[in-house]
């Protein structure tokens, strides 16, 4: 079978930091780019401290088949050698603080004078206009900004955070797809162009079932916990199993009914309490603890496989064990478990982007800090021997 290598040719400088940027770079190394991580002497944060080889878990995740190059932008030699390499890039990948690149002279405008076909993509928690673009932005202040937090929990609880790193991955994602377009520009024009990521905006979309109810009444309703956000939609819960948690939904009348028959109580879809949308809200205490009398007869594998036979929406909780060994993900190829030097054997993810008939591209190991700097210092600008050597001792590289 075919690989799938949509953006082969495409070389990418990925300043990535974390899990934001590291992400895009992820997905387009997966998607056949050449993508060159560019890092401090000191390596990427999440690599570890004290640990330049292969880093954390995360970081050996996400960092995946790029080249590994360290450049010092804090001297004069290492910003030089950055405007150097970007005559031979197609795209610069960054999500730093704001103005952190164009504080040593390698913002857009200055790289794209250089190279005016160069895509240069930044990601960062504001944006790059507005009031809010020197604001600082982690994933935890920004689910804060967005009103994430205040959505989430139990009403008579304080606002909480989504598990998951939400904004971090929906950023990455949206700075990926900036990049795409950017380049499917600069095919027709011959032009790059500046990729501008808000991580706030990329998260405001999620909100529409919240925005709608406070559209409708006016003000924002209490925090609903697993319920439907406008408690408008029951049965919607998570409910106790035998032996953990399921989660249902019912929004139509006919997937009340069937969850009806596979509790083997077809009479309920006719209860004055239970005969429609509206009333079935109204009554949803005395509807959950219907629902939860079945569940907790049952183990969560059996109320799936019910659900499943007739038709309702249902999926069972599952814990990060459950989730790692998951069949499906590994069938289809998204999770792989693989021997990784420091980690471990763990289970590493490919790109949830797939062309059919077509595999995603395999990809190394992450490599050791600055595995890469010498073989592409010299590919791409001719360094000789000796000039590496300096630049290696004067911590350029």
């Amino acid at each position: 079978m075919d690989v799938a290598e949509p953006l082969k040719g495409v070389t990418v400088l990925d300043f990535g930091q974390v899990y934001n940027g590291p992400y895009c770079g992820f997905l387009l190394a997966q998607a056949g780019a050449r993508v060159i991580k560019i890092e401090s002497t000191k390596g990427e944060t999440l690599r570890g401290p004290g640990r330049p080889v292969n880093g954390t878990y995360p970081f050996a995740t996400l960092n995946r088949g790029k080249e590994c190059i360290t450049l010092n932008i804090k001297k004069k030699e290492g910003q030089n050698l950055v405007r150097r390499l970007v005559e031979h890039a197609d795209v610069l990948l960054e999500n730093f603080a704001p103005g952190t690149l164009a504080k040593y002279g390698l913002g857009s405008d200055e790289l794209r004078s250089i190279n005016p076909e160069l895509i240069y993509a930044s990601s960062t928690g504001y944006g790059g206009s507005g009031r809010y673009k020197d604001y600082l932005g982690m994933d935890i202040t920004l689910q804060a900004m967005t009103g994430i937090m205040s959505v989430t929990g139990q009403a008579d609880g304080p606002p909480q955070k989504a598990g998951a790193a939400l904004c971090d991955f929906l950023g990455g994602i949206h700075t990926y797809a900036g990049i795409v377009s950017a380049l499917y520009e600069r095919a027709r024009t011959g032009i790059g162009s500046t990729v501008d990521v808000s991580m706030q905006d990329c998260v405001f979309p999620t909100l529409l079932t919240q925005l709608g109810a406070y559209f409708q009444q006016g003000e924002q309703r209490p925090r609903t916990g697993n319920r439907h956000a406008g408690l408008a939609a029951a049965p919607y819960n998570v409910y106790e199993a035998k032996d953990g948690h399921v989660a249902i939904i019912s929004i139509r009348e006919g997937h009340w009914r069937k969850l009806c028959e596979a509790m083997g109580e077809p009479g309920l879809a006719s209860d004055e309490r239970f005969s429609s949308v509206r009333l079935r809200s109204k009554n949803m205490d005395e509807l959950d603890e219907t629902v939860e009398k079945w569940t907790r007869r049952h183990k969560k594998a059996e109320i799936f496989s019910k659900a499943q036979a007739f038709g309702v929406i249902c999926a069972p909780v599952q814990n990060l064990e459950d989730v790692v060994n998951d069949p499906h993900l590994h069938e289809r190829g998204s999770l792989v478990w693989q021997k990784h030097e420091g980690v471990g054997e763990a289970v590493f993810f490919n790109t949830p982007i797939r062309f059919k008939g077509k595999n995603t591209p395999y990809l190394k190991e992450v490599a050791p800090l600055g595995e890469h700097s010498n073989a592409i210092l010299s590919e791409m600008l001719g360094l000789g021997k000796e000039e590496l050597e300096v630049l290696k001792k004067e911590d350029v590289i």
